[in-house]
Parts: structure tokens; sequence; C-alpha cells
């Protein structure tokens, strides 16, 4: 009955991603970009990253032991959610040569929340954690996003929104490193999942440091070349999404594999 289920997930699983698939090419039809557009390439790049990876979680989601699941489902949902934003701002820079900003929020509004989720999947996992760590670093990652949307339109000042965004992510780090989170994970006795609860962090920590970077030169001391912006925004994401959801799921492999044997 579990691999007739299983069967029938990955079915899911590759129907999901093809109609996904057959979106982007149907909105390829009628937004090309030019041969020499970087930042269009960039777009394409990172949206067929994105879309491989999600099949992959998904696909490879049952290969994994049932408490290591929802981990590896939630990294999938993650790559997925993003690509299909991807799909969308690259169809607005092929038609306006042009993808603000904020755009990118619609993206993060959901998956930064969804990546602080992951911390608690994964020490979960190995051993009972009180689901107040989960609540924590989602304000955390709340305050941080809503802040830097709210300074990047101007519905709050631009120096204010950075404080707010700046107070979450910082809030973030003394979660997963210092907070109940980081001690969890120390003592967990998993040096698989200590190995990759670090690299985790790591992304957190330098990978997300982009957002705050790239706020302070386009919001508060002068503008930068659209071009770059979104060339560096494009593959960071290689790192903060894809790279992080690999992290994951090779933790839950290894885990998983230990127990069979």
């Amino acid at each position: 009955m579990m691999k007739n289920f299983m069967r029938k997930l990955k079915k899911f699983a590759i129907a999901f991603v093809a109609i996904i698939g057959l979106t982007s090419v149907a909105n390829s039809a009628t937004s090309i970009f030019a041969p020499d557009d970087l930042v269009g390439v960039s777009f394409w790049v990172i949206s067929m990253g994105l879309l491989v990876a999600t099949a992959f979680f998904f696909l490879e989601r049952g290969s994994v032991g049932i408490s290591w699941r929802p981990a590896v489902t939630v990294a999938g949902l993650v790559t997925g959610v993003a690509f299909i934003n991807y799909i969308y701002m690259r169809g607005v820079w092929v038609e306006t040569g042009d993808t603000p900003t904020v755009y990118r929020y619609i993206d993060w509004i959901i998956t930064m929340p969804l990546q602080m989720l992951t911390f608690y999947l994964i020490l979960s996992a190995v051993r009972r954690v009180s689901f107040n760590i989960f609540w924590r670093i989602l304000g955390g990652s709340l305050v941080m996003i809503v802040g830097g949307f709210l300074g990047e339109v101007n519905y709050i000042n631009s120096y204010l929104g950075f404080l707010l965004a700046m107070i979450g992510w910082i809030y973030i780090l003394y979660e997963i490193y210092s907070g109940e989170a980081g001690k969890m994970a120390a003592k967990s006795g998993n040096k698989s999942l200590v190995t990759a609860y670090g690299a985790m962090r790591i992304i957190v920590t330098i990978g997300w440091a982009i957002y705050p970077l790239t706020y302070v030169f386009v919001y508060l001391i002068g503008e930068v070349d659209a071009d770059s912006l979104n060339i560096v925004y494009n593959l960071v994401e290689f790192i903060n999404k894809i790279a992080f959801g690999l992290i994951v799921y090779a933790c839950a492999a290894f885990n998983s594999s230990s127990r069979i044997r």
C-alpha cells in the first residue's frame, strides 16, 4: 500500500513539474529576450535550476525516512514557489526592461518563513522539540520581510524599514546560533544534523546578507545599476534556496540510510 502511495506521489510530482514547465514555455512564447541580455539569461538559468530542484525534492521525498520527509517537502515547496515567481519576474523583465525588487517580496514572504520552518523540522526529526522555536524564528523572519517591504515601497521611512529588517534578521541569527534552536542542534548528538544545521546557518548569515546590503546601496546610499542588481539576486538564489534544500536532503538521506544499516 505504501509503495502504491509513493508511486502516486511521484506521478503527482511529475505532473506538477510538467504543468509548471509548460506554463513557462507558454510564457516564453510571448516574452523573448535578446541573446545578449545577460539579465534575461540569468532569469532563465535560475528558473530552470529551481524547476529541477523542485522535481528532485518531490521525487526523492519517498527515499528518506518518514521523520525527514516534511523537511524535504518544505525544501521542494521553497524552490517551487520561487520558480513560479521567477517565471513571472522574467516576463516582466523582458516586457519592460525592469524588475522592481518589490516583486521579490512575493517570493520571500512565503519562502523565508518556510526555510525557518525547516530548521525546526530537521531538529524535530532527531529529538523532541518545542514548537515555540519555530514561532520565534518565524516572527523574526516576518519582521525582517515586512519591515524591508514597507521601507522599499515608502509606506514607512526607508531608514525605519531597514532598521526593522535588521532587527528581524539579527533576531533570527541569535535564535539559530545562541538561542534554544542552536543549543538543541549542538546537543543533538547527531553529527550529520550538526553539519547540515551549521551549513544552513551559514547560508542564512552570509547568503541572506545580500538583502540588507542591496537595500543600503539602492535605497539609502543611491542608485545601483538594475542589470547588475538582478544578476546578483538571481545567482545568489542558487545558494539561498537550491543549496539550502540540498543540504536538508543530504542530511535526511544520510540519516535514513544510517538507520537502514
